[in-house]
């Protein structure tokens, strides 16, 4: 969206500097595809500079350098004329007074189409972030099964705007930030482009965790100096061994990404000196045969690591990623990892479906390859049609997005890649949905074993079914794969439902009978009056929402006969009627800190499991008999409960004072997990870090970690999310302290 910020200080350095950068595009387009028509691309940059013409970005910037960058990238992953111009044209309908149509009719329909497949849909007007973030997402998917283009557009849109993130304001930045990173970094990912998913997500990380961020940097810069002195030596003397035996190669070193180190340290608890793959070699081949040659002449120099290589020429990842992968050890004890791939598979793996494109002309058919890039977005469009709730959507898509693999063969020798940790029951339904449905049992390796065994690289499965076995809702808990996911909560969303639907009808009956009502003289124009006054649609939803607990059969009655005497007063009295120290006292502290939107008479409790406290994103649950129980979003169990969309409901927190009339303010109790050095004076610092910071520490534990490392149990009094978040950083800045962890559960 254009942001309007005071003109720059001389129109005509703008002007040169738009078209130094158009010139330089249309280098870029002449040496990367030296075939195509530049004349669409220049039609279509004079159209935008026409339309977008005193509109400026948040720098102050003119807004037409955002969509000439956009096309800049498009370029140099080799994207066709066409792309290109529906690159420079991607905002033109959004923020201009420009049609589809005016679009369709000056530069055709291929170009059109692109660029409404991209266009935001910021103006049509959702519930809540979640719900615009989804359907955006949705149509992105949609438009990328048609035209591969389209997500292509869409990450090189989002790579600009990362790349001048810094003229936005804190909170925008933040929330863009972990959007990039919980989409379309793995987006990136998905579809092999691993040098675009690499830059989203180190730009991603400068904002999501600023001190994370400048911990990691300061890190690498201290050893920048000596790794590359290091790597250099190694190229020279691998350069030296590969002119000996005959192999044409060129060798490329890096030291990893921030990113990448990041979750290394965070995921082993490691100091960076610990980080194997810290310093890489690549080298590049001309064939298969000389990536095995080089493969075995490394091994003959410097000692392989037992367990780090891989193979993924013969067993490519399903992002179709191919390269030999190995650690090894040089003198004086440096590990380093070296890939090994042909000039093919290392465009494919830096540019990954773009990779081809500049082979094809304009409009010609997409390659096998491609097809087969595509496959799990069609999977994943079918899927998302049974799914209502747009965070279920969501976080499914990020599992699908972002899958470590293990490979698995049928008992015929077919690989069945699934996601690490996977179980029979991934397997089961990655065969066939009634195979998922119907699984008794599992045989690995000839063995049989509980379902809930994770498979590994190798295993051979073997599943056993039986017809009218259905599936279990404890399958939940360890079924890895979104297909498994899907499928499973699909079933049982369907049977419950009809289940609920059943409930729903008794209650309503009984309720009848209380108050001395027939049911038989209302029609069911009648209960959809009542179903609509709910926002539902007809009247099974107005039952289902009855049997889950969600509406009370004694309102719903009222609704349907206002005039019914009410019973006399009893055990039975609404929930509404209890006083609020009750409710405090039943429901847990905190409980009065929450509301649910249009429901003032059901009970609110924050579930135990994950403990949210106030500023964090929640979700509600109807439970049977207790009310409604209030997850943080991103509680394990919430993807386990919600698949019973018909049980979600909206809860917010409530506003309260900032303090009572004593001056005491409202406070959470919350477990923090402390990972440090074991030595004299830490546990010291740690709580003098707590202390300084006026925070109350209700409990502390110690226990030895493994080798040098301590582990340190807190539980404080926090008063919001963001007074646990400085907390954390105060205890992430000692000496000493490798991570700090908040436990959901208390």
């Amino acid at each position: 969206m254009v942001t309007l910020r005071p003109a720059p200080a001389s129109p005509d350095a703008g002007k040169n500097l738009l078209a130094e950068k158009f010139q330089r595009l249309l280098a870029t387009v002449r040496a990367n595809r030296p075939q195509d028509d530049l004349s669409l691309i220049e039609r279509a940059y004079e159209f935008s500079l026409k339309h977008h013409s005193g509109q400026l970005r948040a720098s102050g910037e003119p807004y037409v350098l955002h969509p000439l960058e956009v096309a800049q990238v498009l370029a140099e992953i080799r994207m066709d004329a066409t792309a290109i111009a529906a690159g420079l044209l991607h905002d033109a309908v959004e923020d201009t007074s420009v049609t589809p149509q005016e679009i369709a009719t000056i530069f055709g329909e291929q170009v059109a189409h692109i660029v409404n497949g991209v266009t935001n849909i910021d103006k049509i007007q959702f519930a809540n972030r979640e719900d615009r973030q989804a359907e955006n997402v949705r149509k992105m998917l949609l438009a990328m099964v048609t035209d591969v283009r389209v997500v292509l557009i869409k990450l090189a849109d989002r790579l600009h705007n990362m790349r001048t993130l810094e003229h936005l304001p804190p909170d925008r930045q933040e929330s863009i930030a972990r959007e990039t990173l919980d989409i379309y970094a793995p987006l990136a990912h998905r579809l092999g482009m691993g040098k675009m998913r690499g830059e989203l997500e180190d730009l991603s990380f400068r904002y999501v965790d600023p001190f994370a961020y400048e911990q990691v940097r300061s890190a690498v810069e201290a050893r920048r100096q000596e790794g590359e002195k290091f790597l250099r030596g190694i190229e020279n003397a691998l350069q030296e061994r590969l002119k000996e035996h005959s192999i044409t190669a060129r060798v490329e070193w890096r030291i990893k990404r921030l990113y990448s180190i990041f979750l290394k340290l965070q995921h082993q608890r490691i100091t960076v000196d610990q980080v194997y793959d810290l310093l890489a070699v690549r080298v590049i081949t001309s064939s298969v045969q000389d990536c095995y040659a080089v493969f075995g002449l490394i091994h003959s120099i410097w000692r392989p690591v037992p367990g780090r290589i891989k193979d993924f020429i013969a067993m490519p990842r399903p992002n179709l990623y191919q390269s030999l992968h190995t650690t090894v050890m040089a003198d004086g004890g440096h590990q380093f990892e070296v890939q090994i791939r042909t000039d093919e598979m290392h465009r494919t793996a830096e540019e990954g479906i773009a990779a081809h494109w500049k082979y094809k002309a304009g409009g010609s058919p997409v390659s096998a390859k491609d097809e087969q890039r595509l496959a799990w977005v069609r999977q994943i469009v079918e899927w998302q049609r049974e799914m209502t709730d747009p965070n279920e959507f969501l976080s499914t898509l990020k599992i699908d997005l972002y899958p470590e693999e293990v490979y698995t063969f049928t008992p015929k020798g077919k690989v069945v890649v699934l996601p690490k940790d996977a179980s029979p029951i991934d397997f089961a339904y990655a065969i066939h949905t009634e195979v998922g449905n119907t699984c008794t049992g599992a045989k690995v390796n000839g063995r049989m074993v509980p379902l809930k065994t994770r498979l590994r690289n190798g295993d051979i499965v073997e599943v056993t079914t039986q017809n009218g076995h259905t599936p279990s809702r404890d399958w939940l808990n360890f079924a890895k794969s979104s297909r498994a996911r899907n499928k499973i909560k699909h079933w049982l969303n369907e049977h419950q439902r009809e289940r609920a639907i059943e409930i729903g009808r008794k209650l309503l009956e009984r309720e009848a009978r209380k108050y001395k009502v027939s049911l038989a003289q209302f029609h069911d124009t009648d209960y959809v009056k009542v179903a609509s006054e709910y926002g539902l649609g007809n009247t099974p939803d107005l039952m289902a929402g009855i049997g889950f607990g969600k509406y009370s059969a004694r309102q719903t009655l009222n609704k349907l006969a206002p005039g019914a005497t009410a019973p006399p007063v009893g055990p039975e009295t609404t929930i509404s009627s209890m006083s609020d120290a009750v409710k405090r006292v039943y429901f847990s502290k905190g409980a009065d800190s929450l509301t649910v939107e249009g429901h003032d008479e059901l009970l609110v409790y924050r579930a135990r499991c994950c403990n949210p406290i106030r500023g964090e994103e929640i979700v509600g649950y109807v439970t049977r008999g207790k009310g409604v129980a209030v997850h943080a979003r991103n509680c394990p169990n919430v993807q386990n409960l919600l698949y019973e969309a018909d049980r979600r409901i909206s809860v917010e927190w409530a506003r309260l004072p900032e303090a009572d009339s004593a001056g005491h303010r409202a406070t959470y109790a919350v477990k923090l997990t402390v990972f440090c050095d074991d030595r004299a004076g830490m546990l010291k610092e740690l709580t003098a870090a707590i202390s300084d910071d006026g925070t109350n520490i209700r409990g502390v534990d110690t226990k030895a970690g493994t080798g040098a490392e301590a582990i340190v149990e807190f539980i404080v009094d926090a008063f919001d999310v963001r007074h646990l978040n400085r907390l954390v950083n105060s205890l992430r800045r000692l000496s000493g302290v490798r991570d700090v962890q908040r436990q959901q559960k208390l």
